[in-house]
C-alpha cells in the first residue's frame, strides 16, 4: 500500500491544461504547478518519444523537489504526414510554440490533401514515492480546413473528434474532458491514484 499525499505537482506551468486537468480530479487532490512550488528550472524534454518524455519531466521535478509528481506529453499525429507532428507538436513552427503558428504550419501541410485522419495521444507519467508509472489516453478524429471556436489551447481549433460536429475549441471544458485524450489518461492516473 502506497501512501498517497493529498498534494500532487503538475510539472507544467500552462494554466490551460492545469486548469483542464483539475476539473477533472475533482476535490481528491490538490493540485500544484511548478510555479506553486516555486520551480523555475527549465525542465529538459529531449526523448524521442511521449511516453520518454513525460517520464523525464516527471522524474527531474522528484528528484530536485521530492514532490510526488506527475507530467504529460501530448502529441497530435496526423495520418497523411506519417504521423506528424507527434512529439514535436508544441514546437512544430519554432521554438516560440505558438499555437497559431503551428496551425498555420500543419494546414499548409494539409492543403488538397484528401485523408485528414489524426489522433491526440497523451501519455502521463507519474513518479511516486520515487516508483514510475505511465497512463495513456487516445482520441481519433479529423482536421478541418480552418481553425473553429475560441476555448481549448493548441492544435483544438483544428481537431473534430470521431461521432462530434464540434471542434475541441467550441466544446465545453466538461465535454472535452469526457472524451478527450487527456481525460482519458487523467482518468487512468486518478482510477490508480484512489486503489492505492
Amino acid at each position: 500500500m502506497i501512501n498517497i499525499p493529498q498534494k500532487l505537482v503538475f510539472a507544467t506551468n500552462n494554466v490551460h491544461k492545469l486548469k483542464e486537468v483539475q476539473a477533472i480530479l475533482g476535490n481528491a487532490f490538490q493540485l500544484l504547478s511548478l510555479h506553486d512550488i516555486g520551480f523555475i528550472a527549465e525542465i529538459p524534454e529531449d526523448y524521442e518519444t511521449l511516453e520518454e518524455n513525460a517520464m523525464q519531466k516527471a522524474r527531474y521535478v522528484f528528484s530536485r523537489t521530492g514532490y510526488s509528481c506527475f507530467a504529460d506529453d501530448t502529441g497530435l499525429e496526423v495520418e497523411a504526414l506519417n504521423g506528424e507532428p507527434g512529439v514535436y507538436s508544441a514546437r512544430y513552427a519554432g521554438e516560440d510554440k505558438k499555437s497559431t503558428e503551428n496551425i498555420k504550419k500543419l494546414l499548409m501541410k494539409l492543403n488538397g490533401v484528401e485523408n485528414r485522419n489524426a489522433r491526440f495521444r497523451t501519455v502521463i507519467a507519474l513518479t511516486l514515492s520515487g516508483k514510475d508509472y505511465l497512463f495513456e489516453g487516445t482520441v481519433n478524429g479529423k482536421i478541418i480546413d480552418s481553425p473553429n471556436g475560441f476555448d481549448g489551447f493548441g492544435y483544438d481549433p483544428v481537431f473534430i473528434p470521431d461521432g462530434y460536429n464540434q471542434t475541441f475549441a467550441q466544446m465545453p471544458l466538461a465535454l472535452k474532458n469526457s472524451i478527450s485524450h487527456r481525460g482519458m489518461a487523467i482518468s487512468k492516473l486518478v482510477d490508480f491514484l484512489k486503489k492505492q
